[in-house]
């Protein structure tokens, strides 16, 4: 008889080992890393992440990834949040690095934390704790979280009571990822995209991005055992050009094909390309796409393509434009050089007008949708698509070079 603890939950339960069974490590959160203002020495951050696949052995990844300089985080902690910035309590945890309570991660680096004793369930609201005596220069994080966070100075990771962490911020700081051990049968899908990906305009706090209507969807499902979703998504983010992040080519490695566990690549980018009239052609844009197939496929992992919604109303359509976009998403959908295909622009295109977005879906610019059209597109997802071999090879593993280490002993 095995006794396994959920730490993180405040529960315990008592399960049969019996033979055992193949396990791996799986994303079960993601937020696509990018340049986030200058860091602040002393300065804690409390972020909130929802997550998707549950298990046991949490690691948090930290991030560096746009540093210009080294920084060391010499407290980092994960617990449950009860409500703001409290946590339940006895559910705060002291993370550590090879044993270690601090680590300093060099420019252009990630490092994940030893593995958190105990089980954390799907679905949870999971809060990390970080606080760096040194950072400058550069930081490291996600600027649109649609969710609230919270800072503070001075180092109080280890409190769960909410009193000294008062202040609220909407970006997510140097954490980009967070992994789960689980069946080895269970695997992950990150969603590649731009602002719709990221959730803008969805409600904030709630959890309505298309991704997380997706996740509850995988949740309760038997056609697959594709569990985890990572949101890799960017405001304004390019397939072609860097901007508002890196492009999409340039940041597969990292903030995709780098995760643990990852079966599929959901690519939903291309109308930032499109209306910014740089010139981008359909061709341009599938070229693009073709290589993030190879690439993702050479990495043995599905891709699946999303035609690109409708955007009719919105201050730089214009018919060239839309003709650019119905040639790429013509391609996407006949192509056959996806292994799937989710037809997002059928979800929300007004059967009156097929270049506007149904009004009721809209959020009102004509670009976003709302919390429904959110749910609409999840609804489109064709699940037991997103596992496309049943001979699936197993999670991938990429040279780190670009991105830095898995791990890294304190100095």
């Amino acid at each position: 008889m095995t006794l396994t603890v959920t730490v993180l939950s405040g529960q315990a339960s008592a399960s049969d080992s019996g033979a055992a069974t193949p396990r791996h490590d799986v994303v079960t959160w993601g937020a696509s890393a990018d340049r986030l203002g200058e860091g602040v020495a002393g300065r804690g951050y409390r972020l909130v992440v929802h997550t998707s696949v549950g298990g046991d052995s949490v690691r948090i990844r930290l991030s560096n990834a746009f540093g210009d300089r080294p920084v060391t985080f010499d407290s980092v902690y994960a617990g449950r949040q009860k409500s703001g910035a409290e946590l339940v309590r006895g559910s705060n945890k002291r993370l550590t690095f090879d044993g270690a309570r601090s680590v300093t991660v060099p420019a252009g680096r990630t490092v994940y934390t030893d593995p958190l004793p105990g089980r954390l369930a799907a679905g949870s609201d999971l809060v990390v704790s970080v606080h760096s005596p040194d950072a400058a220069g550069p930081a490291t994080g996600h600027g649109m979280a649609m969710a609230t966070s919270y800072v503070t100075q001075g180092d109080h990771t280890a409190d769960e009571s909410a009193s000294d962490w008062t202040t609220r911020t909407s970006s997510w700081f140097y954490v980009d990822a967070v992994t789960v051990r689980t069946a080895a049968t269970v695997g992950a899908v990150v969603a590649l995209g731009d602002s719709i990906t990221d959730g803008w305009q969805s409600s904030t706090d709630l959890n309505r991005r298309w991704p997380d209507y997706l996740s509850r969807r995988l949740s309760t499902s038997s056609v697959t055992t594709v569990e985890g979703v990572a949101n890799e998504g960017i405001s304004g983010n390019k397939v072609l050009a860097d901007g508002a992040g890196q492009s999409a080519i340039d940041r597969l490695d990292r903030d995709v094909l780098s995760h643990p566990g990852v079966r599929t690549v959901f690519l939903f980018e291309g109308i930032n390309d499109i209306k910014a009239h740089t010139g981008v052609t359909a061709q341009d844009l599938i070229n693009g796409y073709r290589e993030i197939i190879k690439r993702s496929r050479d990495a043995g992992l599905c891709v699946v393509g999303a035609t690109v919604g409708p955007y009719k109303g919105w201050s730089e359509w214009d018919e060239a434009g839309e003709a650019v976009r119905q040639e790429v998403n013509a391609f996407i959908r006949g192509s056959g050089e996806f292994d799937g295909v989710a037809d997002f622009d059928r979800a929300l295109r007004s059967p009156y007008d097929p270049g506007r977005m149904l009004p009721f879906l809209d959020n009102g610019d004509h670009l976003h949708p709302n919390d429904k059209g959110m749910r609409a597109m999840a609804d489109a997802v064709d699940l037991a698509g997103l596992d496309c071999s049943s001979a699936w090879p197993g999670p991938a593993t990429v040279a780190s070079a670009s991105f830095g280490p898995q791990r890294r002993k304190p100095s």
